[in-house]
């Protein structure tokens, strides 16, 4: 095995240097954080898109029978599902461990904090709703009707708000936690694609998606409006445009999962029934 020169190892090293100081003295500064971070939301959205189109052709033996429009669906809710999981989890953090929103352990109004991290997922979230949405307006109303539409343009607004302001933003991850429902759904979809609305796992899923509904998308909410409530002394004195969308985003959001629920419980209950029935 011919051993690498020693030149060439120092001029690799030296390469690695000057990209990790380009990233963290540029991409990671302050100031670039909220456009670095929605360029990298667009261009995760886009790889999620073609992994996810590569696998399926691999691994899925009815993804090739789909129409041209269910692939894209298929491809669509793929992206979908890796930003539910990756914002998602990056809520619950900011949420419930992390201190930065924490009325005990650091000074200063709850309302105006953030971190470069949480500024950063923030951004990837304002790509990602760009994206998605630019696909559902191209499409219309192939993936998505008004309602989504409507869903993610107010959610793009607010985050994007919250992102470059730096105002509200726990209770934008607050909001962004309802995103853990997203994988159930297109889980959901999958299944009755695949021609599986039969099976065990199909009834399974409703069961989670119920319980993860009403907990992320109705008791959650809930529990914002009461946070909201009991820091009102620190939200009006946000500007007047943030204080607006704390009260108009999550309760626009709220009256939409409510009747969403609506339907899930409708759903839910006409499936055992039927399963019910069978036995």
């Amino acid at each position: 095995m011919t051993a690498v020169p020693k030149q060439t190892v120092m001029a690799i090293k030296s390469y690695q240097n000057q990209a990790q100081m380009l990233f963290k003295n540029y991409l990671l500064a302050d100031p670039f954080i909220p456009y670095t971070s929605i360029l990298g939301g667009i261009l995760a959205c886009k790889v999620a898109y073609d992994l996810t189109q590569l696998i399926s052709s691999i691994y899925i033996k009815t993804y090739p029978g789909l129409t041209k429009i269910q692939r894209v669906e298929w491809n669509n809710r793929g992206i979908s599902t890796i930003h539910a999981i990756f914002v998602s989890a990056l809520s619950l953090y900011f949420v419930f461990w992390s201190d930065l929103f924490s009325d005990q352990h650091l000074p200063g109004l709850v309302v105006f904090r953030s971190s470069p991290l949480s500024t950063f997922g923030l951004g990837v979230s304002v790509g990602y709703f760009l994206s998605d949405l630019g696909m559902i307006l191209w499409l219309y109303p192939s993936l998505g009707g008004i309602e989504y539409v409507i869903h993610h343009s107010l959610s793009g607004i607010a985050v994007a708000y919250s992102m470059f302001t730096g105002e509200a933003q726990l209770y934008t991850y607050m909001v962004l936690i309802s995103e853990v429902t997203t994988p159930e759904i297109n889980m959901r979809w999958y299944l009755d694609t695949a021609g599986m609305k039969r099976s065990s796992a199909y009834l399974i899923n409703g069961v989670v998606i119920f319980f993860a509904w009403l907990i992320a998308r109705v008791l959650l909410f809930g529990y914002l409006f009461y946070h909201v409530y009991l820091h009102y002394q620190q939200v009006i004195k946000m500007h007047t445009f943030g204080y607006v969308l704390v009260f108009v985003v999550p309760s626009v959001l709220a009256t939409m999962n409510l009747v969403w629920f609506g339907k899930i419980i409708k759903g839910l209950v006409r499936t055992l029934a039927k399963r019910q029935r069978r036995i």
